[in-house]
């Protein structure tokens, strides 16, 4: 089942932020003109109401951002206590509503995985959210929350895996010492919100490995294969929940990794059978070329489509009718096809370190 809902798209951050692009309209849109998402596997998202967050975030916090939305502005004790009217976290029209309705999207997919399924949940993936303030874009944390309603449902393991290039530190912090979750993160070092190092293990709870910049389609298929899939593959989930940021690829502009999209739909292929329940979200992602590409393929993958070598015209003019003040035009690959061409490369020796050092955590029992 794929998750939407039309506030994606007609909000935005403002005209500055990097979230001033159509990000999961792009998805949903490519996803249709390629055929592969009718009526029967798309359900809108509902809002989630402020009652169903209070297990993460405090009352007072969730009022203040319902009255940021009502008011349009904050004042500067508000600004200073909870993160909202930043540059990163601006007060815009629907500063409640949108990540409301993500939030309501993964607590749907919750309730749809419970006898077992695939979900995938794009304007989700939230993860720097904190209890009592908004971080790094992310005004609630919408993969706490979900993860939440799954153990509620009586679910007592749940693996989280993490390839955005951004560590989630909100999700750790609600999980640290638990032994419900397991969370798996691959992600930039040295980049925000500098958290998530090789020997942060969250009292257990995390397997952290940060990654140099340059990162490549051969280093994480070593990564997928020897560390992700095989600390998951121990835990025995009941459920995953897999954030799929597509801010790892090589066009993104706020990381500097050099992944193709195509490492993204191997872990989401590689994940499937592993679990009877498995909700994907998206999360991070700044040009709009490469992100509906890389989730209209995540779409693919779950729902067992074949991707073409081209896009049929349909599908071409939507990637021609994006504009990005940021950059001109895009690299015709970035319009005419969904499958990047593989980024391969050596294996760095301080890669596969990180990851003996983490199988060996993992093999000596946590």
């Amino acid at each position: 089942m794929f998750i939407g809902s039309g506030i994606y798209r007609g909000s935005r951050y403002g005209d500055r932020h990097p979230l001033a692009i159509p990000r999961v309209p792009t998805a949903i849109d490519l996803a249709r003109a390629l055929g592969w998402l009718g009526p029967d596997q798309y359900r809108t998202s509902p809002r989630a109401k402020p009652a169903a967050m209070t297990g993460f975030h405090t009352g007072d916090y969730l009022a203040a951002l319902q009255k940021a939305e009502q008011d349009g502005r904050v004042s500067d004790a508000v600004r200073h206590r909870h993160g909202l009217g930043t540059l990163s976290n601006p007060v815009f029209p629907e500063v409640w509503r949108r990540p409301a309705t993500a939030v309501g999207g993964g607590m749907l997919a919750a309730e749809l995985v419970r006898d077992g399924g695939i979900v995938f949940n794009p304007g989700g993936g939230t993860h720097h959210g904190m209890p009592d303030r908004a971080e790094g874009f992310c005004f609630l944390n919408e993969p706490v929350l979900t993860i939440q309603r799954l153990l509620a449902q009586g679910l007592t393991r749940v693996a989280y895996v993490d390839i955005d290039a951004h560590h989630g530190d909100g999700v750790e912090y609600a999980f640290a010492g638990s032994d419900k979750v397991r969370l798996v993160s691959v992600h930039e070092a040295m980049r925000w919100p500098f958290t998530g190092g090789l020997e942060d293990t969250a009292q257990g709870a995390s397997y952290n490995l940060p990654v140099p910049r340059g990162f490549n389609d051969s280093e994480f298929a070593l990564v997928l294969n020897e560390l992700i899939l095989p600390v998951v593959a121990d835990f025995k989930p009941q459920a995953i929940f897999l954030q799929c940021g597509a801010d790892a690829v090589l066009e993104d502009p706020l990381s500097r990794l050099a992944l193709s999209n195509n490492s993204h739909w191997s872990t989401v292929r590689a994940l499937m059978p592993m679990t009877p329940r498995l909700i994907v979200s998206g999360g991070g992602g700044y040009n709009p070329w490469t992100v509906g590409r890389l989730w209209a393929g995540v779409w693919a993958t779950l729902s067992g489509q074949d991707i073409p070598d081209r896009l049929p015209p349909e599908a071409e003019a939507i990637q021609r009718s994006m504009a990005w003040p940021r950059k001109g035009r895009p690299d015709p690959v970035l319009l005419t096809t969904l499958r990047d061409a593989p980024r391969d490369g050596p294996v760095r020796d301080e890669i596969r370190s990180g990851v003996s050092a983490l199988r060996q955590r993992l093999a000596a029992g946590g």
